[in-house]
């Protein structure tokens, strides 16, 4: 296998209503254009509608809801960001079990802007070196994270980002990372 290749992996992109757009869109396109098998998942059925900012952007359709999604089924996780997004998810025990059985199987996740506030409620960032929107740095440090003011941050299997001025870096480092666990993966089977 060479490069960043990830073709075939299964990424779960989890959202609700009032997502960042481009935070949605952008890292869905790097992962398509990679070669992964993307799957939007949602706390409801049907579509969920994106923003920019604060204004109302597209709607985008849901391949399946929280109910129906098994983690397991997935090798790549990754949360777009967005205060309204992020603070309603967080608060959904399956979202937070979702977050939670990728970590503790060390599966990668990606998140971004204020998808790590549902870092923080699976009780997954602790002794974490995190980044985020500006915003939500204390409640980061007060989970026990170290939070760094960088576009991207690595922390083993976990990617994060500030904000979509970050998209560059975030998608280069979310793809990468999950191309090593594909790797890593494979290497697993053929040992």
């Amino acid at each position: 296998m060479q490069g960043n290749t990830i073709s075939g992996m299964r990424v779960a992109i989890l959202v609700s209503d009032g997502f960042e757009q481009a935070e949605f869109t952008e890292p869905k396109k790097a992962l398509e254009q990679a070669g992964a098998k993307v799957t939007v998942i949602a706390p409801k059925g049907g579509q969920v509608q994106g923003m920019n900012h604060d204004t109302k952007a597209d709607m985008f359709p849901v391949d399946m809801t929280l109910d129906q999604a098994n983690p397991d089924e997935f090798e790549g996780l990754v949360l777009p960001g967005g205060a309204l997004n992020a603070d309603f998810i967080r608060m959904q025990p399956k979202a937070r079990e979702f977050v939670q059985k990728f970590d503790q199987s060390k599966r990668p996740i990606a998140a971004i802007c204020h998808a790590p506030w549902l870092l923080v409620s699976a009780g997954v960032a602790k002794g974490r070196t995190l980044t985020s929107y500006f915003t939500i740095q204390d409640d980061l440090r007060n989970a026990g994270s170290t939070w760094e003011d960088k576009e991207m941050v690595r922390d083993r299997n976990l990617v994060t980002s500030r904000s979509p001025q970050d998209l560059p870096a975030f998608d280069s480092a979310m793809v990468s990372l999950f191309s090593e666990y594909k790797q890593q993966k494979a290497n697993v089977i053929t040992a």
